[in-house]
């Protein structure tokens, strides 16, 4: 097994740089500008404004100036640093919360953004006063504090087709951020994704670039206001983002911060669409991508920051950088990167490296790697937006313009445009025998892993980065769908958590669809949906029954499920449509009809990654555009079951065992003194050290029990076919979450550890022993083991091997369900 292994890695490896050699001599990173038509620049340079900012450059101290293009997370940040070090921002990550909590109320944000506010303002001897400005990932509304209005995704936004509604989110958004003090979002996201396993698919309004161009303006404005208006950037309206500069959408294959390999014209016409609207509504921001353009990483490339967005679509506003982007440039570390910045990167995003990025570039500024000229630059464009926004004069954030309001966050008119967004970014792809609308008086039962779930129906980079493990109290004032519906349909409606009934239904609602991600973690294989809980097994039960049956489909992409298709009357792609989910039953009981289109291509395969409109040999399932409505009604018929995928392949994401399946590269394998053997389906009852048999524990042969025997040391190892890369999960405190069960243990130890390519383990291993003993006969629980363990004990973890083994010389008996990646800290193991 050694020898295979190694050479399949050098025969990839080989193959790889072949490849890779072949593109650099094809292929150039470096834009032609002359490709690019010239945008006029809206905003008019305003002498009182430039000149005040020369004046300003004139006092400040270089130390001042390098804090102006530095900017920490809120979880590594604290005022006094901002006073320190001169800071000129602070941001919120995904996860970051004031008072270090993992949510915080509106009232805690406006007190937060006084005390950072305060910071900078405190005089430093003779240097100038600048104001700082708070930057917040508010993707689909304010979505960071408790209680704001949740609108629909992106992808579901696309569905509408309405540019004007746009506006008035992009004002509700701004109004609600304004509350508590915030004065910057970073949106919109105007990636164009070609590609739809990608995590951040429902971050894109579509793969068509006319309907992102067509929204970015009308968001723009309605966040900012209009140029040449009094209230442009101040008042209720506060600086946007145009991300992620450029490319983001179009990787090669789907990949998060991968390569885009597309030619530059095509980079133009379609990843940049969004950019020239985005500019001529006044766009004041643009973020720079993680992605590279054949091989050059965004945050370094200088052809694009400043002789593409600079010269030709005339930016005038500041570029900032993504998370730590720039630490991806070549030659740089996130504590280091003078290339990035002297390519046209005027704010480094710099979350928990920014004071060991400040020591640096100020030296770096002081020994003529940066030079004073080019610095100047890059703080004038700061101050510049600062000074349009009026921050010198508006004050404390708690003093300014609808600041406290806190009667504003989840308003009831806020909560109605988000409604109306709902109502009309759904998709009607079946509805079979006029199933819908339902009827008054009609039985009705609803139920689905996703009816009454906030998380499940709001998505990613809601309260928390991948949108997970937030409790419904963090909801208040926000609608799930099975309320919705239970409320809609009234006495002769209920809902049911489990999908029983006492009194046969005469129609089944069934809400289901993806657990929350964002960004890598949504990264996937394949289109198929990989159905976590029954909700097929639902859908075919009642069918059987004679029972009409309407699936609600909730998703943050167009995905292969002929099989919920085929097994629904009706069926409805909601997307993520966030709070207010009385939108769906708005239309699913007939208040209104379906206006929403696909925004991308529905797949026929779910191996169709590359689908979209106006491409070669264009065979979807469903076609850009496509939605029945009750005016215009359709029929679908009785689809092909076929996904294209091998069998076996239908494990999610991240999951390497369950339901008595292994992913398509993982086996199980059991190893004596001196042997190595494959298990078969992870069965194996003759061996002498360790015995293995299928049991049950929700379905049939669904787990498998393991029986050390206590002879000699033996080892169980899930082991990769091929080394797995997980140094960017590591990176994002992901865990191994193991679903077990302890039956018997005596003696010891028991650890757990992981090998890289050839075998190689990193350190003695996790002890677990005092944890499984303490466990013995208590039924089913949960582990989840920090991948950063096996990185601390020297694991290279872009080359795992064995991602799990468990070594014992015990009696144990040891029974598991489903090994999988996740971020949960139920049962967290401590590193030794």
């Amino acid at each position: 097994m050694r020898k295979i292994l190694a050479t399949a890695l050098l025969c990839t490896a080989a193959f790889s740089t072949a490849i890779m050699a072949e593109s650099e001599r094809s292929r150039s990173s470096v834009a032609t500008p002359a490709l690019w038509p010239k945008v006029q620049n809206p905003v008019a340079e305003d002498p009182a404004i430039e000149a005040r900012i020369k004046d300003l450059l004139s006092r400040m101290s270089i130390e001042q100036k390098v804090g102006q293009i530095i900017q920490g997370d809120l979880a590594s940040t604290t005022p006094e640093d901002m006073y320190k070090y001169h800071l000129g921002s602070v941001f919120n990550g995904g996860n970051s919360a004031p008072g270090g909590k993992q949510w915080a109320p509106a009232p805690e944000w406006l007190a937060d953004a006084d005390r950072f506010y305060d910071a900078s303002m405190r005089p430093h001897g003779n240097l100038p006063l600048i104001p700082m400005t708070w930057g917040s990932d508010a993707v689909h509304g304010h979505n960071n504090v408790t209680g704001a209005t949740l609108f629909p995704h992106n992808i579901g936004l696309g569905a509408m087709r309405n540019p004007e509604l746009m506006r008035k989110i992009g004002a509700a958004t701004a109004v609600e951020m304004r509350v508590t003090g915030l004065d910057w979002t970073f949106a919109p996201t105007l990636a164009v994704v070609r590609d739809d396993r990608w995590g951040r698919t429902y971050e894109s309004y579509s793969e068509n670039p006319e309907v992102v161009a067509s929204y970015a303006g009308p968001l723009v404005e309605g966040l900012q206001g209009k140029v040449g208006t009094k209230e442009w950037l101040k008042g209720a309206h506060i600086v946007a983002t145009a991300k992620h500069f450029v490319g983001d959408g179009g990787t090669d294959g789907g990949k998060d911060q991968g390569d885009n390999i597309s030619s530059e014209e095509e980079l133009r016409d379609i990843q940049a669409a969004g950019y020239r609207p985005a500019i001529e509504a006044g766009v004041q921001s643009v973020m720079a991508s993680y992605n590279s353009w054949h091989g050059e990483k965004m945050h370094g490339n200088k052809s694009m920051l400043t002789d593409i967005l600079r010269g030709r679509l005339s930016f005038g506003g500041f570029t900032v950088g993504d998370w730590n982007g720039h630490g991806q440039v070549a030659g740089c570390k996130t504590t280091n990167c003078p290339a990035a910045f002297n390519a046209g990167l005027d704010l480094f995003m710099a979350p928990d490296s920014w004071k060991d990025l400040w020591i640096n570039t100020v030296a770096q500024v002081k020994d003529g790697t940066i030079s004073q000229t080019r610095l100047d630059e890059a703080v004038a464009r700061i101050l510049r937006v600062k000074l349009r926004a009026g921050l010198f004069e508006s004050g404390r954030p708690s003093s300014r313009p609808l600041a406290g309001e806190f009667d504003k966050i989840g308003s009831p008119e806020h909560r109605a445009i988000a409604r109306q967004a709902v109502r009309e970014s759904l998709v009607l792809l079946k509805n079979e025998d006029a199933v819908l609308p339902l009827k008054a008086g009609q039985k009705i039962l609803v139920t689905g892993d996703g009816a009454s779930s906030y998380m499940k129906q709001s998505g990613g980079w809601t309260l928390s980065w991948q949108g997970t493990g937030l409790p419904d109290s963090e909801f208040p004032g926000a609608t799930t769908i099975g309320k919705g519906l239970l409320d809609a349909g009234g006495q002769n409606t209920i809902l049911s958590k489990d999908g029983a009934y006492r009194e046969k239904p005469d129609v089944a609602v069934v809400v289901f669809g993806e657990d929350p991600y964002a960004e890598f973690q949504g990264d996937i294989p394949d289109l198929i949906f990989r159905d976590k809980s029954d909700n097929l097994e639902l859908l075919r039960k009642y069918k059987s029954a004679g029972i009409k049956t309407v699936a609600i489909f909730l998703s943050g992409r167009p995905l292969w499920v002929n099989h919920h298709l085929n097994a629904s009357d009706a069926f409805v792609a909601a997307w993520l449509p966030g709070s207010e989910g009385g939108g769906v039953a708005d239309v699913v009981f007939g208040k209104s009809d379906f206006k929403g289109t696909l925004p991308f291509s529905w797949p026929k395969l779910a191996t169709q990654y590359v689908l979209n409109v106006g491409d070669k040999d264009y065979d979807p399932l469903f076609a850009y555009g496509y939605g029945l409505s009750y005016a215009k009604p359709g029929k679908v018929g009785k689809l092909s079951e076929v996904s294209g995928l091998a069998a076996g392949a239908e494990l999610p994401v991240g999951t390497w065992f369950e339901r008595g399946k292994t992913a398509l590269s993982l086996d199980f394998y059991r190893a004596g003194a001196n042997d190595l053997e494959k298990l078969h389906n992870g069965i194996g009852t003759n061996g002498d050290f360790v015995r293995s048999f299928a049991v049950d524990r929700n379905r049939q042969e669904d787990s498998r029990r393991f029986l050390w025997t206590g002879t000699g040391e033996a080892t169980v190892a899930l082991a990769a076919t091929q080394p797995l890369d997980l140094s960017r999960e590591t990176n994002g405190a992901v865990a191994i979450e193991i679903d077990y069960r302890v039956d018997a243990i005596s003696g010891g130890p028991v650890k757990i550890a992981g090998y890289n390519a050839g075998l190689k383990p990193a350190g003695s291993g996790l002890d677990v022993t005092s944890r499984l003993q303490s466990e013995q006969g208590k039924g089913w629980q949960t582990m989840s083991i920090a991948l950063s363990c096996f990185a601390k004990a020297g694991l290279d973890m872009s080359k795992m091997q064995i991602p799990l083994s468990i070594r014992t010389s015990a009696k144990l008996d040891l029974s598991i369900s489903r090994i999988a990646l996740g971020t949960s800290t139920n049962g967290t193991v401590a590193c030794p």
